[in-house]
């Protein structure tokens, strides 16, 4: 009898160290199942109107910086800087015109005393100032203009993948609206998102092991790059009717609330390929 409970006393003395030592493990060093991969997505958008006249690329295809991705049709904008570099030449001339009966009008004066009146001298410089305005103005038309025919060709600003493109050749495209949306393949970071109450002596440097639901098997390294200064508020939000929106609570319970933690991977394993969006866990080694 006393050795069964001498035994029993044992079982429930290595159960209780082991539960101690676990709960203190998790104290010390939190852990949380609710992270995400996350990246830098840029929005590919045109800076002008057209018709999609050559689609370089596909969707989830890895793009390199100043690769082209798709062409606009740059007929009309190749019409435009015709016509500015009609009106530069124009203005140009114009202005060669001014100044040679403002050199005619001076050399008159000076020959033959009065011949010119005081109105007209001036009036002639005068049409220099206006001309090489007009210079000027048709000047920044043709930098517009072959801003506009260079805009058709739009180029990946960074290295990444492509994703979400449904544009094809044909497709009309509207200037300053986003088209496809492309992830920058170096910004790629795991936000972990623990309760306040786990956070206490977490700080910038802290060591981190992630590790991705798709790869359960690797046990990614990193360290705490940030921790959120804010969350947005539920409670107290406008409503249906303009109405404020409050959530029902239990009195004695206050649930904690949680905060982005952003974590820097060192190292990825060869062959290992984050995407936005993938499931992770995240623990912080504080000490």
């Amino acid at each position: 009898m006393f050795k069964r409970i001498s035994i029993t006393l044992f079982i429930v003395a290595i159960a209780a160290s082991i539960i101690y030592s676990q709960y203190h493990t998790y104290t010390e060093n939190p852990w949380t199942r609710d992270g995400q991969v996350r990246a830098h997505v840029i929005q590919i958008t045109p800076r002008v109107t057209g018709q999609i006249v050559r689609m370089s690329v596909e969707d989830n295809e890895h793009v390199r910086k100043g690769q082209l991705l798709f062409t606009i049709d740059p007929s009309i904008y190749q019409t435009s800087l015709s016509k500015a570099i009609a009106s530069e030449k124009q203005a140009a001339a114009l202005l060669k015109k001014a100044k040679n009966e403002d050199y005619r009008a001076i050399n008159l004066e000076k020959l033959t005393p009065g011949a010119q009146s005081e109105l007209t001298l001036n009036n002639l410089q005068n049409a220099i100032e206006t001309a090489e305005a007009n210079l000027l103005l048709a000047k920044a038309q043709v930098e517009e203009a072959e801003l506009n025919l260079d805009y058709t060709q739009i180029i990946a600003p960074t290295d990444g993948y492509i994703t979400n493109l449904s544009y094809r050749v044909g497709s009309q495209v509207i200037a300053n609206n986003p088209v496809v949306a492309l992830i920058d393949e170096t910004s790629f970071w795991i936000e972990g998102f623990f309760k306040e109450t786990d956070l206490n002596d977490v700080a910038p440097h802290n060591k981190a092991q992630v590790t991705l639901l798709m790869h359960d098997s690797e046990m990614l390294t990193g360290e705490v790059q940030s921790i959120g200064y804010g969350i947005s508020k539920t409670d107290g939000s406008t409503g249906n009717s303009l109405l404020p929106n409050v959530n029902p609570s239990f009195q004695w319970i206050r649930l904690a609330q949680r905060i982005p933690v952003k974590i820097k991977l060192n190292q990825l394993p060869k062959g290992l390929q984050l995407r936005a969006g993938m499931t992770a866990s995240v623990k912080i080694i504080k000490h």
